[in-house]
């Protein structure tokens, strides 16, 4: 080893020296050595072409810098000194901030570095550190600076002054303020853990209020605070009428009859509104307009999508799951475990596995050949899918890099894909008890065994058009699919059999096509062999009920590897709530992983900070068309602050406490004195002056109905509403509840689609609410609404009375009062004249009243809720 001593300081010398160093990542050398006419300085890494630079001069110059600066020798960890923490906050920061923040700050790290904070310096990237402290000639940023190595920053090279100051202050150690907090890994700051929805749950007492008896239960005490805050006051409660409709339409989809209106109407006993609340929630009704908001944030249709768009026929299942599950106040922490694994939780429990069909609902392709790309679309579908709808986190823009504004990595993004990783979906799968399973296997072995003969001879009659349909499906794949068909099952890895099976479902359908291609003798042959099998039927099982549902791929999952990076994952959860690796027990059977489980028993802790909150804040939502946090499904920094977070968290936490039941959750919010209020409000213009929004909940929001309420109602005004209980989809023009159609993606429901229904490939947290000329057209022309209006008319003239009572009653079908004396003259005049203006004369009253209904089913009261 040789070296030179440069000026000493304060009696002490720096020597530099030449020597062989390694690479930190690649163990390439890095080479310095005495060069002719002085000492020079040799670099090779990755092949990239040797350059010279005088190494004698450039430590001088770091050397007499560090001098200047006040430094002497590099430091051994000592304090930095005030003239060290003045550079580098004159000099230094600002030329990082201007120059490297962008692609290795806070909100993007590449190549895994981050340069805002001496820990994350050290640390490095995936080249390694990026400084040693006192040793600039040994640091990657100076190399990178220099544009000896990677050439940092990419669009164009510091100047020479700023490459020196660079130097010079790695020279001197690298002095950073030592009371400034370090980013955790990742990237997460600390303001980013002082974000309202990663923080725990806190269940603040009611606030003290002077309003006067006003508030009826805790959360009015909360919102009353607020209005005061903002000087403003409640508005009056709403009229029975108003409040009947709105509470019908909110817990039911459906108005009132005019017996249930009226019935409530003359209950004058001080509890009639709790026992109208009760009533409700009781009704089958309930799971059946509150199952439609689940649906739609789990973007659930009984069709693929796509071109193709191939029906589902057992999709219906996990619907009426779901409906069952509102009805039955199922706690909402099993619901939620049931649906990510109840395969692996609940393994005896049919309605668990039915659940599993939460799994199922993505679009697919089934006639993709790209096996590789559909299987990352349905792994990353269902990553987001779990973000958006259980954390409330839009886990998308972590896909790709780390989120621009919130502490999610994209690390993170791939942690909860991994869980997903063993997973593997099927068609059809028996739901059933482990002895209902082996009961029908029994029994189905009888039938094996007695009618093996004749199941073998239709084997070899099949044997030649199966072998020629399997080689023509399995050739439209790439050849690295083929091999994976090809492989023997045991042999296949996790991956293997996972794009396999995909695969192999287009060579199943092509056996499900065999009988046309069948000809001649073989199909004489064929017919004759299946009637003789049909004398074996008497022993055969009836089959299990079959769902559409999801598994494990067996004990071991496949691996889950970052892309472009190459990094390899496992199971995780939000670093910031979590940052280790998943605890996962795979279950005593050995046929699953177990890491579904892991995240389904994570997500319902119930310390967990979002997953309360976010059911909680849906649930506010949709009875006052806005959530307490604004965007249901992003907690994130662009979804802003709840405009009442105490309020919020008290809920969750009551929701917690009662047994995560739903029910309970409404009563609380419909018997309070905020829910019940009425639109109209004498202080109205100071109102909207002081809070446009209605964010402090001063008055009670109109509400257009959404899509299916506008047409179950159409239905039920017309007294045409076919009651329907479940089972497969029902064609679109079926009169029954929406939620019982068939849902094609690609074959939408006019009025529905109308009426901004959503599309159900992404989930959705909520309805936009449009005003198009279609919805006006559609309203007044259409065969739809023309044929409901004749119904109604119908219903009407079939009761008896004379026009006046007619019109009444017409009223309160439509909206559950009755008219005023200037509404009933002027019906009777329109009634009147629509009559006379009619050419036939023994049509114009059942036509007149045809068009009286047409304008009820228009008017804003039918389709709007105070």
């Amino acid at each position: 080893m040789t070296g030179i001593r440069l000026p000493s300081h304060k009696g002490r010398s720096s020597k530099v020296n030449c020597y062989q160093i390694k690479q930190a990542t690649t163990g390439r050398p890095i080479v310095k050595i005495r060069w002719k006419g002085g000492f020079g300085y040799r670099y090779r890494r990755q092949k990239r072409m040797t350059r010279f630079i005088n190494f004698a001069l450039l430590a001088t110059l770091a050397h007499v810098s560090a001098l200047a600066a006040g430094a002497g020798e590099p430091p051994s960890g000592g304090e930095p000194t005030a003239e060290q923490i003045e550079f580098f906050e004159k000099q230094v920061r600002p030329l990082l901030a201007e120059h490297c923040f962008k692609c290795h700050g806070p909100k993007q790290q590449k190549s895994g570095l981050r340069v805002d904070h001496i820990s994350t310096l050290l640390a490095g990237g995936d080249s390694g550190p990026a400084i040693v402290p006192g040793q600039a000639d040994e640091s990657l940023l100076i190399d990178a600076v220099r544009y000896q190595s990677l050439e940092m920053p990419p669009g164009g090279k510091l100047s020479d002054e700023q490459i020196e100051i660079l130097t010079r202050w790695v020279a001197i150690g690298a002095p950073w303020p030592t009371t400034e907090a370090a980013p955790t890994a990742g990237g997460i700051s600390a303001e980013d853990r002082q974000w309202w929805a990663f923080q725990p749950l806190r269940s603040s007492l009611p606030p003290v209020v002077a309003d006067e008896g006003w508030s009826r239960n805790e959360i009015d005490r909360f919102i009353f605070q607020k209005l005061s805050e903002g000087g403003l006051r409640p508005a009056p409660e709403a009229s029975r009428q108003t409040l009947a409709r709105r509470v019908y339409f909110d817990l039911t989809g459906l108005p009132p009859t005019p017996a249930e209106a009226r019935e409530f109407a003359e209950d004058v006993s001080p509890d009639a509104y709790e026992r109208l609340v009760e009533r409700l929630l009781a009704s089958p009704k309930y799971g059946q307009r509150w199952s439609r908001h689940w649906l739609d944030l789990v973007r659930y249709a009984d069709s693929d999508g796509y071109r193709a768009d191939d029906y589902r026929p057992l999709a219906w299942r996990f619907r009426d799951y779901v409906v069952a599950a509102f009805n039955d106040d199922k706690p909402y922490d099993r619901f939620v475990q049931e649906q990510l694994a109840g395969d692996e939780l609940f393994p005896d429990n049919p309605d668990a596995l039915t659940a599993t069909g939460y799994l199922r609902c993505g679009i697919y392709e089934y006639n993709s050949r790209d096996v590789r790309g559909q299987w990352e679309i349905i792994l990353n579908d269902l990553t987001d899918t779990t973000g958006d709808v259980f954390l409330g986190l839009g886990l998308q823009c972590a896909r790709c890099h780390d989120h621009k504004y919130d502490p999610l990595l994209q690390k993170d993004y791939f942690r909860l894909r991994a869980f997903f990783a063993g997973l593997t979906p099927y068609a059809e799968l028996p739901a059933a008890t482990a002895d209902e399973l082996a009961g029908r296997a029994a029994r189905l072995a009888e039938w094996e065994t007695q009618s093996a003969h004749v199941r073998q001879a239709i084997e070899a009659v099949e044997a030649p058009f199966r072998d020629k349909a399997r080689m023509v499906a399995v050739g439209r794949f790439p050849d690295d699919i083929q091999a994976m068909i090809a492989k023997p099952a045991g042999e296949r890895l996790p991956l293997e059999r996972q794009l396999a099976d995909l695969a192999f479902r287009q060579v199943t359908l092509e056996y499900d096509r065999l009988d046309p291609k069948i000809k001649g003798d073989a199909k004489k042959q064929l017919e004759a062999l299946r009637k003789e099998l049909a004398q074996f039927d008497a022993l055969k099982p009836a089959p299990l009920r079959q769902v559409m549902a999801a598994s494990e791929i067996g004990p071991a999952a496949s691996q889950t590897v970052i892309p472009k990076k190459g990094v390899a994952v496992e199971p995780g959860y939000l670093t910031l709530l979590d940052d280790g690796p998943a605890a996962i027990v795979p279950p005593a059977s050995g046929q699953s992983t177990g890491r579904r489980a892991a995240l389904a028993t994570w997500l319902t802790r119930p310390e967990n900070p979002l997953t309360a909150r976010v059911m909680v804040n849906r649930v506010w939502q949709h009875h006052f068309c806005r959530g307490l946090a604004a965007n249901a499904s992003d907690f994130g920094k662009l979804g802003g602050l709840p405009s009442h977070p105490e309020l919020l968290d008290w809920l969750a936490c009551r929701f917690v406490a009662d047994g995560w039941s739903l029910k309970q959750l409404h009563r609380r919010i419909l018997l309070s004195a905020t829910y019940r209020q009425s639109s109209s409000h004498s202080g109205a213009a100071a109102g909207i002056a002081k809070d446009p929004d209605n964010r402090l909940y001063w008055r009670g929001t109109v509400r257009r109905l959404d899509a299916e309420q506008i047409r179950d109602s159409f239905y039920a005004v017309a007294g045409e509403l076919r009651p329907v209980d479940g089972g497969p989809g029902e064609a679109k023009e079926a009169p029954c509840r929406s939620v019982f159609l068939r849902v094609m993606r690609n074959t939408r429901v006019p009025l529905l689609d109308a009426f901004d229904a959503p599309y159900w490939i992404a989930s959705a947290a909520g309805r936009d609410v449009t005003t198009t000329p279609l919805q006006s057209l559609m309203l007044i022309n259409s065969q739809f609404t023309l044929d409901r209006a004749a119904a109604f008319a119908r219903r009407v003239c079939a009761e008896e009375g004379d026009e006046t009572r007619h019109v009444a009653l017409s009223y309160q079908i439509a909206f559950g009062r009755g008219p005023t004396s200037a509404e009933a003259a002027a019906a009777l005049d329109f009634l009147h004249a629509q009559a006379a203006a009619c050419d036939d004369a023994s049509a114009s009253a059942l036509q007149s009243w045809i068009d009286f209904c047409h304008v009820l089913l228009n008017a804003n009261e039918f389709l709007y809720v105070e």
